[in-house]
């Protein structure tokens, strides 16, 4: 690799560090070809991708950026796990490390919160952005509902009453 492709690998590396979400990094010695490929798609799903990179270019990268603490992580064979959605990367890491114990989970960084293992799986149990939406709609709809109720309570009642009338009158 020449420097001109360092240099973009690095930037691009950049980029990532800056716009993701959460960062996850883990070993994947021992890995084959057709589980790293497993890995890729599952990310894909969620929006998320995985990248290879040399420790020492991603080291580069990381240098005053958030997260920069998480170099220390940088060791071996590693793969960075990354996705816009703070939760998405973590939540498909986790469930893929329990499957598969050649993949091991080093850490991460979530912003500028650098993640020890036991961070990486307490942002991997937090809801997803889309199960937060749908309670955030479900409290909003539910107050609706509830005045949509109150509303018409006291014209049923009044109609009771009305009609309790009616029947004594007739009686």
């Amino acid at each position: 690799m020449d420097r001109a492709q360092k240099e973009k690998v690095v930037e691009e590396l950049g980029q990532i560090f800056e716009s993701s979400g959460v960062v996850v990094i883990a070993h994947y010695a021992g890995m084959t070809v057709k589980q790293m490929q497993d890995l890729r798609a599952k990310m894909r799903e969620v929006g998320g991708s995985v990248r290879v990179a040399k420790n020492k270019l991603a080291k580069i990268a990381l240098e005053g950026k958030p997260g920069s603490k998480m170099g220390d992580l940088l060791t071996g064979m590693t793969v960075l796990a990354y996705s816009e959605d703070p939760v998405a990367a973590a939540k498909v890491t986790e469930a893929y490390a329990k499957a598969n114990d050649k993949f091991v989970i080093l850490g991460g960084a979530m912003g500028n919160d650098v993640l020890d293992q036991a961070g990486v799986k307490a942002v991997a149990s937090m809801p997803s952005r889309e199960e937060l939406i749908a309670q955030i709609v479900s409290c909003i709809g539910a107050p609706a509902a509830n005045i949509a109720g109150a509303i018409g309570a006291p014209a049923s009642n009044i109609a009771s009453i009305l009609s309790t009338i009616e029947e004594k009158a007739a009686a």
